[in-house]
C-alpha cells in the first residue's frame, strides 16, 4: 500500500479562536473542574472553569494594561506548570501569539528564537532563566518587556489589568479566526538550527477535535466520571501543546509534573490518579525500569521476569486474534495472565495511580516488547507519529485495533502517501502554514497540501505504518550497504543499563556504535552485585558491565544482517544530556555533534580489530 486517507470526524470551524472552548465551558458547566493546582502542601485542588475563566480574564486585562497587542509575539520560558496554560489562553483571549522557549536552551538558542520569532516579550520562570535573557538582551532591539512568574508575575498582572472591562477582552477574542497565527512553534533542531511553524487556531481545532473523536472511549473511559490526565511533557514541544489544548477542548481535567524522572514522576500519578496519560517511550521505559529495579531490590525479580514473558505472550495473542490470525490467548495462558494479574500486574498500575488504563506514546520508536508488557499488564499503549509541523499525531494506533511496533493508522481527516524513495508525505487540516519567515523552506517542504517529512517508511496491507529511519540518518558504509540505525539503536537501548545508543559507519567498513550507561541502573546493578560505587569512568571499564553491554550488542545484532550488524562499540563515561548540546530538548540525539564531540573515540573503534561479527544471514 502506498497511500491511505481517512475522513475528518470534525470540521473545521467557521470562526472564532483557541480561548473560545474555556469561555464556552464556562458558561455551560461553569462548576466542572477543568484543572487541578498542586499546591505547596503536596495537595491537588481542583479549578473549575468560571474560576479558570475569571484568571484567564484577569491575567489577558493585565497583558493588555502592559502593552502586549494583537499579533504580538510573546515568548514562555518555562517547565510545565499550571501558570503555563493560563498565560497560553490569556495571551489567545487577546489575539497574542505564544513562542514556547525550552528552559533548558542555552543562551545562543534563545537568542535565536527570540530574534527570529521578533518577540516583544518574554516571560521566563525564575531568575536563572531572566539571567539567560539577559544575557543576550542587547541583541534583541524589539524586547519591550522581560517578566519573571516566580517574582509575583500573575498577580502583578492582575492588579495592572484591574480598572479595564471585561469586554476588552471579550472584543479581541471575537477578532481570532481559525486561520489566525495561534503560535510559533520551534522544532528541536536534530540535524541544524531550529525553525519556527507557524501553527494556526485551526491547526490545533482539526488536530485535537479529529483525534478526540476516534479516542473518545478512550479519553472517557468511566461515563459516568469526569476523565483526568496529568500532563508531565514539556509544553514547549508540540506534544505537550496538543495535549494542553486537546484537554481544554475536550473537558479532561489536566494537572501539570514538571519532571521525566520516574522517581519524581511516580508519587505524582499515584496521587492525581489521572484516567490515561501522554508519553515518550524514554519516560515508559523509566518507569518499567524502575518497577523491575523495585522487584529485584524486594527479592521477586525472578518472579517479575516470568510475569513480563507472560504478559507478552498474551498480549500477542489478543493483537493476533483482533487482526484475524489467531484465536487469542490460551486457557493454561489466561490462568498464568490471571495469577501474575495479582500479584505483579496490578501493583505496577497501582504505581500509576491504579485508574490509568491507557497511555498514548509518540516522539520516537517504541519498542514493540515494552508496548506489549505494557498492554498485558493492562495498560493499553497506543503509539502515534507526528510532528511540529502537523501539530502533532496524524498517524495513531486505533482502540480495539493496536499493532505493536507500528505508529498506527492515519487519524481521521490525515492522508499519508509514500513516495517511491519511502519518504512519508502528510496531508490534513492541522499540516502547519509554513515555517516563519523562511519561504524557501517552506516551498521545499509543502507540495500543494503534502508535507515532505524526512522520514522514511513504509504502509501494510492494513494502512498501518511503519517509521524505518529518517533519510538523512541513514548509514552507507563504505561496502555500499544501507542501514537505519534507528531500530538498531533501540533494541540495544532495550537494555535496562543502557541509556543511549548511537550507530556510526558513514563510508567506513562496518557499523559500529557508541553507548552510554544510566547511572542510576548502573548504581542498582551495583549494588545488587554487592559490588562498590563507582565513578562513571570506573564504571565503564568493569569488564562484567562490558558484557552485559556485548548481551545487548548480540541480541540486537540478532535481528539484521551480519552486514548491518555491529562490529565496534566503546562504552563512554560521558552523558548525553541537553546541557552538553548532544541532546534535544525533547531528548533525541543530535547525531552530527555526538560524532564531533567523540570524534576520537569513533577513529579508535575503526583503527583496532572489530570483534568477530556474530553468524547470521548473509548481507
Amino acid at each position: 500500500m502506498r497511500e491511505i486517507s481517512v475522513p475528518p470526524v470534525a470540521s473545521k470551524p467557521p470562526v472564532g479562536g483557541l480561548a473560545d472552548c474555556l469561555f464556552e465551558r464556562a458558561e455551560a458547566a461553569p462548576n466542572a473542574a477543568v484543572l487541578a493546582r498542586k499546591g505547596t502542601d503536596g495537595r491537588w485542588r481542583d479549578v473549575t472553569a468560571a474560576a479558570f475563566r475569571e484568571e484567564v480574564t484577569a491575567v489577558a486585562k493585565g497583558l493588555l494594561a502592559e502593552g502586549v497587542r494583537f499579533g504580538d509575539r510573546v515568548a514562555l520560558m518555562c517547565r510545565t506548570r499550571y501558570e503555563w496554560t493560563l498565560l497560553d489562553f490569556a495571551l489567545w483571549s487577546v489575539g497574542a501569539q505564544p513562542v514556547p522557549v525550552y528552559p533548558t536552551s542555552s543562551a545562543e538558542q534563545v537568542s535565536w528564537i527570540l530574534h527570529d520569532a521578533d518577540v516583544s516579550a518574554v516571560i521566563v520562570e525564575d531568575e536563572g532563566h531572566a539571567m539567560t535573557v539577559g544575557s543576550v538582551i542587547d541583541r534583541l532591539p524589539g524586547l519591550r518587556r522581560l517578566w519573571q512568574l516566580d517574582a509575583g508575575l500573575e498577580q502583578h498582572l492582575v492588579r495592572a489589568g484591574a480598572q479595564l472591562p471585561d469586554s476588552v477582552v471579550e472584543r479581541h477574542r471575537m477578532a481570532l479566526t481559525p486561520d489566525t497565527p495561534a503560535t510559533i512553534l520551534y522544532t528541536s533542531g536534530t540535524t541544524g538550527r531550529p525553525r519556527g511553524c507557524v501553527l494556526s487556531h485551526g491547526n490545533f481545532m482539526a488536530e485535537c477535535d479529529n483525534m478526540l473523536g476516534a479516542f473518545e472511549k478512550v479519553i472517557r473511559p468511566r461515563p459516568a466520571a469526569r476523565p483526568a490526565t496529568l500532563l508531565f511533557l514539556p509544553l514547549s514541544h508540540v506534544f505537550g501543546r496538543m495535549v494542553q489544548v486537546a484537554a481544554l477542548r475536550s473537558g479532561v481535567k489536566l494537572g501539570h509534573q514538571p519532571a521525566l524522572s520516574a522517581a519524581e514522576l511516580l508519587p505524582d500519578l499515584a496521587a492525581f490518579r489521572p484516567d490515561f496519560f501522554l508519553a515518550v517511550p524514554y519516560v515508559l521505559e523509566r518507569l518499567f525500569h524502575a518497577a523491575r529495579r523495585r522487584a529485584e531490590r524486594d527479592g521477586r525479580l525472578n518472579g517479575f521476569d516470568r510475569a513480563v514473558q507472560v504478559a507478552v505472550r498474551y498480549a500477542e495473542a489478543v493483537e493476533a486474534r483482533a487482526f484475524g490470525e489467531g484465536p487469542g490467548p490460551s486457557t493454561a495462558l489466561r490462568l498464568q495472565h490471571r495469577f501474575f494479574d495479582r500479584v505483579v500486574y496490578s501493583r505496577f498500575r497501582a504505581a500509576l495511580g491504579g485508574r490509568c488504563a491507557s497511555v498514548m506514546s509518540g516522539g520516537s520508536a517504541l519498542e514493540r516488547r515494552l508496548g506489549l508488557f505494557f498492554d498485558g499488564a493492562g495498560i493499553r499503549v497506543y503509539e502515534g507519529y507526528g510532528l511540529t509541523e502537523t501539530t502533532g499525531a496524524t498517524v495513531a494506533n486505533p482502540p480495539r485495533r493496536t499493532r505493536f511496533g507500528t505508529v498506527g493508522r492515519p487519524i481521521p481527516g490525515t492522508s499519508v502517501h509514500v513516495a517511491d524513495d519511502g519518504e512519508i508525505w502528510l496531508r490534513g487540516a492541522q499540516v502547519f502554514q509554513g515555517y516563519h519567515d523562511d519561504p524557501r523552506g517552506t516551498g521545499a517542504s509543502l507540495y500543494e497540501g503534502w508535507l515532505a517529512t524526512g522520514d522514511v517508511g513504509r504502509l501494510d496491507e492494513h494502512g498501518y505504518l511503519t517509521i524505518t529511519g529518517r533519510k538523512k540518518d541513514i548509514l552507507v558504509t563504505s561496502g555500499g550497504k544501507s542501514v537505519s540505525p534507528g531500530p538498531l539503536e533501540d533494541r540495544v537501548r532495550a537494555h535496562p543499563l543502557v541509556a543511549h545508543c548511537v550507530l556510526v559507519g558513514n563510508d567506513r567498513p562496518y557499523v559500529a556504535a557508541l553507548v552510554t550507561l544510566d547511572a542510576e541502573a548502573v548504581a542498582h546493578w551495583l549494588a545488587m552485585r554487592n559490588g562498590p560505587a563507582l565513578a562513571p569512568e570506573q564504571a565503564v571499564r568493569s569488564p562484567e558491565l562490558e558484557a552485559e553491554v556485548q548481551r545487548a550488542v548480540l541480541a540486537a545484532n540478532s535481528a539484521v544482517s551480519q552486514a548491518e550488524s555491529i562490529r565496534a562499540f566503546r562504552v563512554l563515561a560521558a552523558r548525553f544530556t541537553e546541557e552538553s548540546g548532544l541532546l534535544t530538548p525533547s531528548l533525541k540525539v543530535r547525531r552530527a555533534a555526538v560524532e564531533h564531540v567523540f570524534a576520537a573515540e569513533i577513529e579508535e573503534l575503526y583503527r583496532s580489530r572489530p570483534p568477530r561479527p556474530r553468524a547470521g544471514a548473509d548481507g
